[in-house]
């Protein structure tokens, strides 16, 4: 069985962004692993390791080419092998599936494991845009999962709590936090990882054109007012507080 997980590269929720103009400029940002996807390439290691007959783990990224670092991250945790499908073009979650779906059959990977929500995107999208490409089924938001033969079974959170299932292999999966732990590449991994093989392609290869293009963007920020509230008081200060929250943030009525 061969496993594709997808791998994209976000800002570290710590780090400080600059907006420039009407776009976030990440020149010097911390960039890492999106934390859902890392659920998912930590899960493939995991069901290698626990005998579900894995042959390859494959990661797969789609963007600019600072995402090598992310596969490279991927690669020292323990996967076999990556794909980076290089572009400067913003590649919708219906697109993106369009690639996925490709090079899952070209892979024979039998298992998609995938975020369930991308951090940059805020989307749920790409894992069901990719099983319907693929006529697989789908489960969203697993926090449990094994493989049992020719199938997959473990829990998912749904609306009422969370419930019990079992689906026929090829699956997509979406991942969560929850789901395990991910691991930190150990320095002896990191430098296997330079050997291991990153192949990579244009989006062209796969014949996409993104369907969703940004046409004009706005980033909200606000500035502080550096009022400062003295404690000493804590009558006072919680009435100064209030005060404040209705006349100037306007969040009280």
């Amino acid at each position: 069985m061969n496993i594709l997980t997808l791998v994209r590269q976000v800002p570290d929720a710590e780090a400080r962004v600059k907006v420039a103009g009407q776009a976030v400029d990440l020149d010097g940002t911390t960039l890492v692993i999106d934390g859902m996807d890392e659920y998912g390439v930590e899960e493939a290691l995991r069901l290698r390791e626990n005998g579900a007959g894995v042959e390859q783990i494959i990661a797969l990224a789609v963007g600019p080419q600072r995402n090598e670092d992310a596969l490279r991250t991927a690669l020292a945790m323990g996967v076999d092998r990556a794909i980076h499908v290089e572009t400067t073009e913003k590649v919708d979650a219906v697109s993106l599936s369009r690639v996925v779906a490709q090079v899952a059959q070209a892979e024979n990977a039998t298992l998609i494991l995938v975020g369930g929500q991308e951090a940059d995107w805020d989307s749920q999208a790409l894992g069901a845009a990719t099983a319907e490409r693929l006529g697989w089924p789908q489960l969203t938001w697993t926090n449990e999962l094994k493989v049992e033969g020719e199938a997959i079974t473990g829990r998912h959170d749904v609306d009422e709590g969370n419930e019990s299932f079992r689906a026929p292999l090829p699956a997509v999966v979406t991942t969560q936090q929850g789901l395990n732990e991910p691991r930190y590449p150990t320095l002896p991994n990191i430098m296997k990882a330079k050997k291991k093989e990153l192949r990579k392609d244009s989006l062209e290869t796969y014949g996409v054109q993104p369907r969703v293009r940004t046409v004009n963007a706005e980033i909200q920020t606000r500035a502080r007012l550096n009022r400062m509230i003295d404690g000493k008081d804590p009558q006072a200060a919680a009435e100064q507080l209030l005060e404040l929250l209705r006349s100037e943030a306007k969040v009280l009525a």
